[in-house]
């Protein structure tokens, strides 16, 4: 019975997304079948699809293929079990999909990420995996000691995924006055990820404790679930192929400035100043640092460097400090509705007005409407 619980020659490994043992004539085989043709598609669409990002884009490719191969042994249980180097090859390659996914990560998110040979350590413990099953089987022993390395090795690469993506946001921040959809898409496909692998992780160790009982109709939820993340990921990635920007990921350091240099960034942040308060480029809902800069006539660099060193702030605070003033003398001064403000000022969506608001006056746009003798800004 304990042997169900693992991998080996069952076809069972744990997989990031959906990793459920094969049941009989429980369906899983069936919707693992479908989710694996979802991820195959999308994997082909990929590679075809040329573009600028078309090396991330192959990256990922590689990611859904082994994350295919995993998911595999749900329904070709019978071909491995009659196969054994090739279930040791399915076994060694779950190692290898966590670092796929994080070098996507990474190329998407920085343009200056580029391959280097030292990469290849994170091809290591697959080798590792494939050579220890070569040589000894795939015992009862070996196979406590995969799983349990490779929910390591995954919560490890997850804590990094999630630390690039911070950074990646911090940066961003510093050029455009608006989230990034790369973030918010990588991020949310990384939790979707984690809680897909933490369900099955809880669902194996409720029935270790319930003596490797099987719970069918729980297999069949997670599995729905993962068909479901699946098709979601697949749609989401080809209505939105020019989804991802890219950032450098090593800013230059300025070199400490001179007298006159001095006197000129000072001259510059006064000009900055000076063309918020009467042109109010804020406004634009949109407006990013390349095009305050083309307004301006001033080199994006600079300007970037007179937001973020002189005046200590992100690209994207400096921008909604202004629209928060703007909202909050329309809230004082005029009968617009919350929601005409929140366009008039740059903003297009409630919540990130509604937060950002907040942050600054610790009410909400309605509360501050409402407070008696509200004070002008």
């Amino acid at each position: 019975m304990g042997r169900r619980f693992f991998i080996g020659m069952q076809g069972t490994q744990v997989s990031p997304l959906i990793g459920l043992p094969s049941a009989p004539m429980n369906g899983v085989p069936t919707i693992s079948l479908i989710s694996v043709f979802l991820f195959l598609l999308l994997a082909l669409f990929l590679v075809v699809q040329r573009s600028e990002k078309w090396g991330a884009n192959v990256l990922f490719a590689a990611f859904l293929l082994a994350t295919s191969l995993d998911l595999s042994g749900q329904f070709l249980s019978d071909f491995y079990r009659s196969h054994a180097t090739l279930t040791q090859l399915r076994l060694a390659l779950a190692l290898v999909q966590m670092p796929l996914f994080y070098f996507y990560i990474k190329k998407v998110c920085f343009l200056d990420y580029a391959w280097k040979p030292s990469l290849l350590w994170h091809g290591v413990p697959a080798v590792i995996c494939f050579g220890v099953f070569s040589y000894f089987g795939v015992s009862h022993h070996l196979e406590i000691g995969y799983v349990l390395a490779v929910q390591v090795q995954y919560y490890v690469y997850w804590v990094v995924i999630l630390l690039v993506l911070r950074k990646y946001k911090r940066i961003h921040l510093k050029h455009h006055s608006l989230q990034s959809d790369t973030y918010r898409w990588l991020l949310t496909i990384t939790l979707v990820f984690i809680l897909g692998n933490t369900t099955v992780l809880v669902r194996g160790v409720f029935e270790l404790l319930n003596g490797f009982q099987r719970f069918p109709v729980l297999n069949v939820a997670i599995a729905l679930f993962g068909l479901a993340a699946a098709s979601w990921f697949v749609l989401n990635t080809m209505r939105k192929p020019e989804l991802f920007t890219r950032v450098n990921e090593h800013a230059p350091q300025p070199k400490p400035p001179s007298e006159a240099e001095r006197e000129k960034t000072q001259d510059e942040v006064e000009q900055v100043y000076a063309y918020m308060r009467t042109q109010k480029p804020y406004l634009e809902e949109a407006l990013t640092l390349q095009e305050l800069s083309a307004k301006m006539e001033m080199p994006a660099k600079r300007l970037s460097y007179v937001i973020n060193q002189q005046m200590g702030k992100h690209f994207f605070d400096f921008i909604n400090e202004y629209r928060i003033e703007e909202a909050k003398r329309l809230l004082r001064e005029s009968t617009l509705t919350i929601q005409q403000i929140m366009y008039e000022v740059g903003f297009h969506s409630k919540s990130s007005f509604n937060t950002a608001f907040k942050k600054a006056t610790a009410q909400t746009p309605s509360q501050y409407r409402k407070a008696p003798d509200t004070p002008p800004s």
